[in-house]
């Protein structure tokens, strides 16, 4: 751990002393380990290609995600040159919608230097990534928990995340992005272990993903 980018969740002992910490602060969270059991740890490579997956993954299911992920790596479409010179024919039969084509390209132009973000702090991380058409506060987030294993990350965007918060915190309806980042504070500094847990809970209430 740094000053400059704090916590790094390298192993399941990380994502278990997170779990610890939280369930000891807040009840519901307790409550909700006891149904989900461990937590996954859900660390990726970072670099050009898991960056990639998470645009392929925004506003699709994680079954129609994995389906169009499963086809790029076949083409042996997740490097930014072979994207670059990829025809619009050879994406979209991958099931890259136009818009995802332009985003993949911008990404694989951008000259973003992956290593770099690894020292950075997380905000400045996400400033960078937002840069890139395509690419919002959710995608930089998600990349910044998973590929570079931020602790304090969370994604109150999340629409799996949201919905979990109501179902566990018995609210009327589900918090506005802004109403769940207020109340992730509260969680510091394992927001990332409690995005797990949440994103774990919601596969138990939900019997399906919230996440890939």
């Amino acid at each position: 751990m740094s000053e400059r980018i704090g916590r790094i969740i390298e192993t399941p002992a990380c994502v278990a002393e997170g779990a610890d910490y939280l369930s000891a602060r807040e009840p519901r969270f307790r409550m909700a380990l006891a149904i989900t059991g461990p937590l996954p740890l859900r660390r990726r490579k970072d670099g050009f290609a898991p960056l990639l997956d998470a645009i392929v993954s925004q506003q699709v299911s994680v079954a129609a995600a994995d389906a169009i992920w499963g086809r790029l790596k076949s083409a042996g479409l997740t490097g930014p040159r072979k994207i670059v010179a990829a025809s619009d024919d050879e994406l979209r039969a991958c099931g890259l919608s136009r818009q995802k084509m332009r985003y993949a390209r911008e990404l694989a132009a951008s000259g973003i230097r992956f290593s770099q973000l690894r020292g950075q702090p997380t905000e400045e991380v996400i400033e960078t990534l937002v840069q890139v058409p395509g690419i919002g506060r959710w995608t930089a987030e998600i990349y910044a928990m998973f590929s570079l294993g931020r602790a304090d990350v969370f994604a109150p965007g999340d629409l799996a995340l949201q919905e979990a918060a109501r179902i566990l915190f018995e609210k009327p309806e589900r918090p506005t992005e802004r109403e769940l980042r207020q109340m992730a504070e509260a969680w510091s500094p394992w927001r990332g272990v409690a995005a797990r847990l949440l994103w774990a809970y919601y596969r138990a209430a939900k019997q399906r993903e919230g996440i890939r």
